[in-house]
């Protein structure tokens, strides 16, 4: 092996010692879910080469590709500790502000918190929204929501606490709910009208443009069959 070549190897091994994150090591990704990093490598593109995580999603059974410079912009992190996880379960018991009956602007708060990612955050929608059913069942959107934040905060806790997905379970559960305690919910801050009712008309609106629009797109749809599946700068 020449100098060059030397050099070069034992550069690359002291940017890998040098990453946040490590090999095997678990982390989160916002929206995504708790992934381990499964290798920290070199990729070259148009002559310029950056260093990769290569962190693999068991709940989805995703491999995604992040660069490492960027893996703190997209909310990258290790596990929390046991007394954050904890405090973020307990929160799901704590009073809260007045929720507000306008569906878009409830569904927007809660939806910038899940790509912010900390497990307060994550306990937070949960709380918000399970809150919310019991008054008037959850639009859609929402419902989608609430699920994908309380398997996030699931996930993320019984790693933390070294307990089963199920125990943790069990666990939000009985905080939102404890057994005879009396609902949480103080009253709602009404908007105009309640827009939850509009939820559906909007997705038919968009249903019957997505219809006319069809046609069009079909003949695009094996260019976008093309297009770069890498995950390099893909929020989630």
């Amino acid at each position: 092996m020449d100098n060059l070549n030397f050099h070069k190897i034992c550069d690359i091994i002291s940017l890998i010692m040098d990453t946040q994150f490590t090999v095997d090591q678990k982390v989160v990704y916002p929206s995504q879910g708790v992934g381990i990093v499964r290798e920290v490598f070199e990729k070259t593109f148009k002559d310029k080469t950056t260093l990769y995580y290569k962190i693999y999603i068991e709940a989805s059974d995703m491999v995604v590709m992040v660069p490492v410079d960027n893996a703190e912009n997209l909310g990258i992190r290790q596990i929390v500790s046991k007394e954050e996880a904890e405090e973020a379960l307990n929160l799901l018991s704590d009073d809260f502000e007045p929720i507000t009956s306008d569906w878009k602007l409830r569904y927007q708060m809660n939806l910038d918190l899940l790509k912010k990612g900390t497990v307060k955050d994550i306990a937070t929608i949960v709380r918000c929204l399970y809150n919310r059913s019991k008054v008037k069942e959850l639009p859609i959107l929402e419902r989608k929501l609430y699920d994908s934040a309380k398997k996030l905060l699931e996930d993320e806790i019984s790693y933390a606490l070294g307990k089963t997905a199920k125990e943790i379970e069990a666990e939000i559960h009985t905080k939102l709910e404890p057994p005879g305690a009396t609902p949480k919910v103080k009253h709602i801050i009404a908007a105009e009208e309640d827009e939850d009712d509009d939820l559906m008309d909007d997705l038919n609106d968009k249903s019957d443009s997505d219809d006319e629009d069809s046609d069009n797109s079909a003949d695009n749809s094996s260019d976008d069959m093309d297009a770069d599946e890498d995950f390099d700068d893909e929020e989630f």
